[in-house]
């Protein structure tokens, strides 16, 4: 599972001119279910996103969590995260997970956030043509991958 997350002041999701997601200060996460990916992948990466310190304590030092800062989740699924390159101009998706397995475990992803989380989490709709809109704050923009844990 590759994550993009960005630390936001205010991110929202836009389907059909309607808005179906919008959130003040928190993270935007871009999420793309890889072939390979498990419900382990699904708890390690919310794990992994809660307990980041990302955001500034009041010396101004990345010292604190999204708990700690009261902030919010919109999650938007991305297959495109799993693009492959390599070989010509035309992007192959072919690691990414087929529906039938990516949308179970996008939603428990955001089951899983929920969980753990004390805050409700916004989303997007897996599949659909979405406009998202964000304001970076710092910018911070980290990608996590459960396939490679650095």
């Amino acid at each position: 599972m590759r994550v993009v997350l960005q630390r936001v002041s205010s991110a929202s999701v836009t389907i059909d001119n309607q808005v179906k997601g919008k959130i003040g200060l928190g993270y935007l996460l871009l999420a793309g279910i890889e072939s390979r990916d498990s419900s382990a992948d699904i708890e390690w990466m919310a794990k992994k996103i809660l307990s980041l310190r990302v955001f500034s304590d009041a010396e101004g030092k990345m010292n604190l969590d999204i708990e700690q800062v009261g902030g919010s989740i919109l999650v938007v699924s991305q297959f495109t995260l799993h693009a492959q390159i390599k070989k010509g101009t035309r992007p192959s998706f072919i690691k990414a997970a087929h529906p039938d397995q990516a949308i179970p475990l996008y939603e428990e992803f955001i089951e899983v956030l929920a969980r753990l989380s004390t805050k409700k989490i916004e989303t997007g709709e897996f599949g659909a043509s979405m406009e998202v809109n964000l304001v970076n704050d710092g910018p911070v923009t980290i990608l996590l991958d459960t396939h490679n844990k650095e």
